[in-house]
């Protein structure tokens, strides 16, 4: 049976696309996984620096301020992917759920260990904007976050799956 019918010259356009960058399933590399993860931690970055001097200007507690730099945190990483795939001409509801699909379990594992370092430096949830311990924490955290997640997004990109489905738009 010819299954070329079946074949458009954007699937083929898309598959040669994925083979150059890394990102065709089965076939991720780590520079692509550096590449997504970078990108996440860049938006994380901001969001959740964002959060904690937010937070702790405004003298709130260690929950509320954590609450939003999360929040921030999925925020700013969504709408770094969310401003590419509409660059793109990808309309708003879809460009969502691309966001979504591309970025969830990076900014989750990401967010996860680097909260969880935070929370357990000591000293670190109790450390003032101008504090060392605080942007150390904060910075080791990234590190270390970028560390455990990179092998995830290799993960996620050899499937198919998390950043691999933003550059079908690319």
């Amino acid at each position: 049976m010819d299954h070329s019918a079946h074949h458009t010259s954007a699937a083929h356009d898309h598959t040669a696309r994925a083979g150059r960058t890394g990102h065709r399933m089965g076939t991720a590399t780590w520079g692509a996984a550096a590449k997504a993860t970078l990108h996440c931690l860049t938006g994380c970055a901001i969001g959740e620096i964002l959060g904690m001097v937010i937070g702790t200007t405004l003298l709130w507690g260690n929950v509320p301020t954590m609450a939003l730099a999360i929040t921030l945190a999925f925020i700013f990483g969504y709408s770094f992917t969310l401003f590419a795939v509409r660059k793109a001409g990808l309309d708003f509801k879809s460009a969502i759920k691309v966001a979504l699909a591309a970025d969830t379990l990076s900014i989750a594992v990401m967010e996860f260990v680097d909260n969880a370092i935070i929370a357990l430096t000591p000293g670190a949830m109790d450390a003032h904007l101008s504090d060392g311990l605080f942007w150390s924490a904060l910075l080791g955290g990234f590190a270390v976050a970028f560390v455990i997640t990179t092998p995830v997004n290799k993960w996620m990109i050899g499937r198919g799956k998390g950043h691999a489905v933003v550059h079908a738009y690319h």
